[in-house]
């Protein structure tokens, strides 16, 4: 909630995140259709990228919506764990994917990573 559109470059397709979650900055690659939405937000592109929305804002929306659809026990959060396990899926490798997310460590890597079985079977053809 605290990106600002300084932090983005969308020539590029790339955020520059100075203050993470495990304390490092780093550069986090934007996929096209994030490019797109970033562009249809405003003409504006200074100060925050998310103006007036809080963190507890978004939490309570989130947990709302998850209500209204009748979605049990799923948190914001979790949808990290589901992006972890697609960029696998979509065939980004150890080092790539650890690249986007942020885990410094395999084994945090890990239990971010929920990989289907049957996903595996067709790979392994």
């Amino acid at each position: 909630m605290s990106m600002t559109w300084e932090m983005i470059n969308l020539e590029s397709g790339v955020v520059h995140l100075e203050d993470t979650k495990n304390g490092e900055r780093r550069d986090v690659p934007l996929s096209n259709k994030a490019i797109t939405t970033l562009n249809e937000l405003t003409e504006d592109k200074t100060g925050f990228v998310f103006f007036g929305f809080s963190t507890s804002y978004v939490t309570n929306m989130f947990r709302d919506l998850c209500a209204e659809l009748k979605i049990i026990n799923l948190r914001f959060h979790d949808l990290r764990h589901e992006a972890t396990s697609r960029f696998f899926e979509k065939g980004f490798n150890t080092m790539e994917v650890s690249s986007i997310t942020g885990h410094k460590t395999l084994h945090m890597l890990k239990r971010y990573t929920h990989l289907k079985a049957e996903d595996l079977a067709k790979r392994l053809g």
